[in-house]
Order: C-alpha cells, then structure tokens, then sequence
C-alpha cells in the first residue's frame, strides 16, 4: 500500500491531488500564475475575480472572529517596508537563513532540514544519487530593497520577511491611543516576503504571500491561561470552516524545533496529499519581542498597570497563519467528484461553506428566449447583489448551469420558470444535497441571508 493509499484508508475520503486543484483555479478563474505571458515567476501568483472573492470572505470572518468579537483586541495595518534595524532587532538578519546544498551531477538545490539524514550522511543526492556539496551555504530569507534615489546614498531595507513586527512596532502607539489594558491583542493582515530558494506545491510556499498575526499582550503570571485559551480558539475555528474535521492537529515543537524567541509552540497541521502541513503557529514568545526593540530603538515599551503601578515588560501570546494556506487547504478540504448515476462526466463540487463561498447564489430564467422570465430573473438577481455576491446565467441547459456553480463552490441556485409568473415563487436548489423547494420571491432575501451570512 502507497503513503497516499494509507493516508486515503485512515481519513475515509480521498486526499485530493494539488493537480487538480490547479487545474480548477486556472480554468476557474481563481488562480493564475504571475507574468505567465512573460514565462511566469517562481512563487508568486495572482488571484482572478472568484479567487479575489474567497480571499476577501477568509479574510473578513478572521477579522469578525478575531477583531470585532473581541472587547480586547484591536487591528492595524502597517507598512511593508520598515526600518533595516527592526530586522536585526528580531534577530532576522542572523537567524532567518537556509542551509543549502547542491548536487554536482545534476544542478539541484536542496534545503538541509528537508533531507534523509543518511542522504547528507553520505553526500548524496535522492534525485539522481550524485555527490552533494559537503559544506552547506547559508542563505538568509529576507528580500533586500533599497530607499532614495541617489546611488551610494541609498539606504539598504527588507521587505519584510513577517507580518507581525509591525505591531510591535505599533504596540506603544496603539496602548496610547485606543486606551487598551493588558491583557489586550492587536491583530493584521497584511503581506511578506521571502527569498525562498525551493518555493512550491502551489500556494503552499510563496516568495510573496499574505499572513494573519495575533500579538496577545499578557502579564508574565497570566502566560499560561492565555496561550491555552487562544490555541484552543485557533483550533476550533479550523473546525469550524472544515469538512474534514479529521484531517485536523496539533503537533508540538521538540527542542530543536523551537524558535529563538519560543519557550512553547505549537503548529495546527493540515493533512493532505503531501502529508501534514503546517497551518498556524501558536507561540509562547515571551518578553523576546519588546525587549528586543526596547533595547535596539532605546524606547522604554515597559507597561504600568494603571492600578498596581507595577511596570513590566508584557509577554506575547501569537497566533500566526496564512490567508494563501487557508486559501488552499480549504480548496483541497472542499473538492469532490462525484460519480453521475447515468454515465456522464462527474460532477465537480467545491463544498465551501456558505460563509466563504466566493459566490452566494446564481440565477437562472429557465429560457433565455422568453423574455418575461429573463426580466424577472435579472430584477431578482439585481436585488440580491445589494446582499451578497450573485450571478446572472442563462447560457446552455440548467443541468450545465447547476454544474457550472457546483464547481466553484456556489451554495445556493435560484430558478425562475413559468410558475413563477402565476405565483411569484421560485425553485432554489441547494448545492450540497441538491435538493429543492420552492419559495416566494419576498422571501427569498431574507432566506439567503440567513444562510450565508456568519454568525
């Protein structure tokens, strides 16, 4: 039996190949390669009009679950260029490397943490058993840029390589100004950058890509309570936009697993078909962070409870994911094919929950050429639109049209025929169970609404 044939066994359901996925993206308009007319780049890819949907769902019920249900947390958004000091503060500049090695006989390039020890043992490569390099060159991740426009006076800079110093460097500001006491977080979503010498399987790892960070400020005594309460949430959010809840788990950093900055860590892991994954991380980082710039900026980041005058160095909790991961791991948690009874081609759903779906409902006329029903369908679908995202189709028999949405994950379909004319009701067609009822049309808002909308 196969690694992927055991995998498969365990989890009751067919891990799905990343081929696939790509396939769909492309043709879908969820993912294209970037520069593609140009050759494309290694690493970085767009996001087309369905993508760009289910990225701004994934990012908005993160910011509601994170942010807006929270008394105790606050967001920002900062820059993705900062300061060259920032990075040697959080030790990037020493730490933030890969070591390589690269095969004689046939040019590949291989990171050392992702050998069989008995391949560096031996010097030899697992592609076509030629001799490594012996020594390993280090490579530090961080992209360079430089700032003004005078050569020999310009300033070398990161992209940055993490998208939660900013809020360290914001942590004093927004204590300021938003009147927060610790315990308090402040959350972002935003953009990094790194120099990944093997970027690859998709979107799983990118040279440019997009994170989501908590930063939970605590008191030292308070540490323990805190970083179990948010691994807890972070786990059952997962559970909560998964079908394959199985697929799901924790694995704790060993020794010589652990960041320079982590006392504990924990990695939420995905598994699919190229094995468990990590997700997210949760972090136990200490008093690392603050201290760090406290002593790199000379600023005091020292809190003082209001009430106790005791003045502290606050210790962080962080949860820190990725919006592109989530992106492909629910792709690959939600795609199915099922077989049709009566021989045809499969039928491709994309089981998203309704929440994230990058499109909420499609409307059809069951005609195109019989005008009062294509009027009706438009005035429907032009309402909805005010709501939530909809689509129009008339194109091709409404067994291509229902196929058509099933593949891009479209939880709900909506069909005007000629006795909607008589009763003003309509037929709406479930995605997953694709069964169906008939409704009136001044209804049907508040019915979708209820549906796919989070609560």
């Amino acid at each position: 039996m196969t690694q992927t044939e055991e995998k498969e066994e365990i989890t009751g359901t067919p891990l799905v190949p990343i081929e696939k996925i790509v396939s769909l993206c492309k043709r879908r308009g969820f993912v294209y390669p970037n520069s593609e007319i140009y050759g494309g780049v290694a690493g970085i890819y767009d996001f087309g009009p369905l993508g760009v949907e289910l990225r701004n769902n994934i990012r908005r019920f993160w910011w509601w679950s994170m942010v807006q249900t929270h008394d105790n947390v606050v967001g920002i958004e900062g820059a993705t260029i900062t300061h060259p000091r920032v990075w040697e503060a959080s030790g990037h500049v020493e730490n933030f490397v890969d070591k390589l090695v690269d095969c004689k006989k046939c040019k590949r390039r291989f990171r050392t943490d992702h050998l069989d020890p008995v391949n560096l043992e031996q010097h030899k490569c697992p592609v076509c058993g030629g001799e490594l390099t012996s020594e390993p060159r280090v490579f530090n991740l961080l992209m360079e840029t430089y700032l003004g426009v005078v050569e020999g006076d310009r300033m070398k800079t990161y992209l940055r390589g993490e998208a939660c110093q900013n809020i360290y460097l914001d942590y004093d500001n927004v204590l300021k100004s938003s009147r927060m006491q610790i315990p308090f977080g402040i959350c972002q979503i935003g953009k990094a950058y790194r120099n990944e010498v093997t970027p690859g399987n998709f979107l799983f790892r990118q040279r440019e890509f997009e994170q989501w960070d908590l930063q939970f400020f605590v008191h030292p005594t308070e540490m323990e309570k805190w970083f179990e309460y948010w691994k807890e949430y972070r786990f059952k959010w997962y559970q909560t936009i998964l079908n394959h809840k199985d697929r799901l788990r924790f694995h704790a950093h060993g020794k010589d697993e652990l960041a320079h900055y982590a006392k504990q860590a924990f990695d939420i892991e995905y598994r699919t078909i190229l094995g468990w994954q990590e997700w997210e991380g949760i972090h136990w980082r200490q008093d690392w962070d603050l201290s760090r710039h406290s002593q790199y900026s000379g600023q005091d980041l020292s809190y003082v409870d209001p009430l106790t005058k005791e003045k502290y160095i606050p210790w962080i909790v962080e949860t820190s994911g990725g919006v592109d991961r989530t992106f492909l791991n629910l792709l690959l948690d939600a795609y199915e094919e099922e077989p049709d009874p009566t021989g045809k081609d499969p039928r491709t759903v994309l089981r998203l929950h309704p929440w994230l779906a990058p499109v909420k409902v499609a409307v059809f006329p069951l005609q195109k050429n019989k005008e009062e029903l294509v009027s009706t369908a438009k005035a429907i679908h032009k309402d909805l639109q005010r709501y939530m995202v909809s689509q129009y189709d008339d194109v091709a028999a409404i067994g291509r049209r229902y196929r058509r949405q099933d593949e891009i994950g479209t939880p709900f379909c909506v069909t005007v025929d000629f006795q909607t004319l008589e009763d003003q009701t309509v037929t709406i067609r479930e995605r997953d169970g694709m069964t169906q009822q008939r409704i009136a049309i001044s209804e049907l808002t508040m019915y979708l609404l209820e549906r796919v909308t989070w609560k």
